[in-house]
């Protein structure tokens, strides 16, 4: 029987970070994940020579220089850069908001003509709901709802075309239903610059972000295809497991990616999540809308964005790859992407953080396993944080 210093739950990128540190530090991982392949939601799959980003777009950004440094020692990046298209019924909009956006929207072509109408509307709604609640003018218009919140930074010209039912079909629910902490602020950028991000680093693995993963996981041994709750229930005892093909190991420490609150048996209650349903199909065209990626704002149209892979690593191959996003609510079963941090279910999470403290041999990582919706650089820093705390 082996034994192992670590049992790692899930191949992706919190998992393999994790375990590339471990190994590289003399200490024996065995990783498992209970889907057919490693890479968790970064997983691209090469497809007519085209690299299928299969769980969604994913665009590496980041202004640490360590991250950035860490990562490209495990890949060649190329120098994609974000600029998403808005599609509402026949009119296109630049995201993120700035110039072009703006220019497009209101036939203005100046910084200052801009700022003058978001300020204008901005100035009636917040006028127009202080006195709808009574308030003088010298007391604070304080937002109840996502919709006012929106509406009171950015005016209800950009609010109606590109935020409110993009929103609503996100998170399956009326913005005046959602909290107002969920947009904190809105950047505008009075300046023509579609580049989405505002980190100094960005682009795209060359070859796709399994190739990091497998290299992140050499040295360890990896089992896809298993899921940890029938490894151990198989096996009885807390440090224990057998894999699926009858062969026993051993572990001291347990890393765990997926939801915590699964791993506690929803013991306080499940956390909530959202989740997110993909159509992909391949087009006999060499070009389908001329972006990677573009986002339908309008709820005529189901899904909320269309990718099409093949822009992210600049291909000329005579067809292209389409995937379809649609959001959904989470159910016990599917496929959790998104926590949903409202004040509820953070307090919730609260308990399952407290109930972990106790559990010594227990460590939890990643967006379930932590909550908490990290980028991909927020994700690497949080493993190699736990990695340097815990191997040290």
């Amino acid at each position: 029987m082996k034994h192992y210093d670590y049992l790692v739950v899930g191949a992706g990128l919190f998992g393999a970070v994790f375990s590339h540190e471990a190994v590289s530090r003399g200490r024996s991982c065995l990783v498992i994940d209970k889907r057919d392949h490693i890479a968790g939601n970064i997983f691209t799959k090469n497809v007519d020579g085209i690299n299928v980003h299969v769980y969604g777009a994913h665009i590496f950004h980041t202004s640490d220089k360590r991250i950035w440094e860490y990562v490209n020692r495990f890949a060649e990046f190329n120098n994609y850069v974000n600029s998403p298209i808005a599609a509402y019924h026949d009119e296109t909009y630049n995201l993120p908001f700035n110039m072009n956006t703006f220019s497009r929207m209101w036939n203005i072509r100046t910084p200052e003509e801009a700022e003058k109408i978001i300020e204008s509307q901005r100035n009636e709604y917040i006028a127009g709901m202080k006195k709808e609640r009574g308030l003088s003018d010298d007391e604070e218009f304080v937002p109840a709802n996502l919709e006012e919140q929106a509406i009171s930074l950015a005016g209800r010209d950009i609010y109606e075309k590109l935020i409110k039912e993009y929103t609503e079909k996100q998170w399956g629910r009326p913005c005046t239903e959602l909290p107002a902490f969920i947009i904190k602020r809105l950047p505008f950028r009075f300046i023509y610059d579609n580049n989405y991000f505002n980190d100094r680093y960005q682009g795209i693995p060359v070859g796709g972000y399994t190739g990091i993963v497998e290299k992140l996981l050499e040295g360890a041994d990896v089992r896809t295809g298993e899921n940890y709750f029938d490894v151990m229930n198989s096996a009885g005892t807390c440090h224990e497991g057998v894999l699926s093909d009858g062969e026993r190991f051993t572990f001291s420490k347990l890393l765990f990616t997926g939801q915590i609150d699964e791993f506690y048996g929803y013991k306080f209650g499940p956390l909530q999540y959202r989740s997110v349903r993909f159509e992909t199909e391949k087009l006999d065209t060499d070009n389908f809308q001329g972006n990677a990626v573009v986002n339908y704002t309008s709820k005529d149209v189901p899904w909320t964005r269309i990718i099409e892979h093949k822009h992210f690593e600049f291909g000329k191959q005579p067809v292209t790859i389409i995937s379809r996003e649609y959001s959904s609510e989470w159910e016990p079963g599917a496929e959790p992407y998104y926590p949903v941090n409202d004040e509820k279910n953070n307090a919730l999470y609260e308990k399952y953080r407290n109930l972990s403290e106790s559990d010594k041999d227990v460590m939890f990582g990643g967006r379930l396993g932590l909550y908490k919706y990290y980028d991909m650089d927020k994700d690497i820093m949080a493993a190699l944080d736990l990695a340097a705390k815990e191997l040290a």
